[in-house]
């Protein structure tokens, strides 16, 4: 067996171990609280009072106009210089969770104002009040437009992961750096990164491409294309 395929097959267990352990919970995690801190921002802005949908928009503005890497350095590196000390799986947690909350934020404002605005007025005819009518009759409308770019958000994150080596969590990439440190075969061990992220994210495609078919028999995005 050539060495090359020999060391990848002995680095294979850790690197899958560490996006198991680490990777995989840190983009559920993270997309599940920014998507939840996205929809809210989102309301707040279409909906909320002047001065809080100022903040929305302050907190969009900068997250969305600076790189993800200084985002999570001034997390877990600046933030002790005030005090506020954290580990480095929630530093990291914290970061990509503002980072997904901005960029589905626009997401989600976007689906919801292009619901048409009959949708509200039918749903208010029939004694819905506000919360109802976004419960039962927008959002649901809005979740099938939002599927495919949310879903490349997801997709992204999982690769965006990779970052978080820079704060100390031990996933995926940085496990690959610490083998490189030992066998000295950074081309190796870094495509073979590479090619787990590619897997990861062709599984995640795959899985999309059934969302969005799955949605489109409903009406969906799918049919609107045609």
């Amino acid at each position: 067996m050539p060495p090359w395929l020999q060391l990848m097959l002995d680095s294979l267990a850790p690197l899958l171990w560490a996006a198991l352990v680490f990777t995989i919970p840190l983009t559920l995690a993270s997309f599940v609280l920014g998507l939840a801190l996205g929809l809210v921002t989102a309301v707040v802005r279409l909906f909320g009072p002047r001065p809080f949908s100022a903040i929305a928009r302050f907190y969009v503005w900068v997250i969305r106009g600076t790189p993800l890497l200084v985002q999570l350095f001034v997390i877990f590196y600046g933030l002790p210089s005030v005090g506020i000390l954290l580990d480095a799986f929630p530093a990291a947690l914290i970061g990509f969770t503002l980072n997904v909350g901005a960029y589905t934020s626009e997401i989600i404002r976007a689906v919801i104002a292009s619901v048409p605005r009959g949708q509200w007025e039918a749903a208010y005819s029939i004694g819905m009040s506000w919360s109802q009518a976004m419960r039962r009759t927008i959002l649901p409308q809005a979740a099938r437009v939002a599927v495919p770019p949310l879903s490349n958000t997801f997709i992204s994150l999982v690769k965006d992961t990779s970052l978080a080596a820079a704060v100390t969590v031990p996933e995926l990439f940085q496990t690959a750096q610490r083998i490189v440190a030992t066998t000295y075969e950074p081309l190796i061990l870094y495509i073979e990164a590479a090619l787990i992220y590619l897997a990861l994210s062709s599984v995640l495609s795959a899985l999309q491409v059934r969302l969005e078919k799955r949605f489109s028999r409903y009406g969906g995005f799918l049919e609107a294309r045609t």
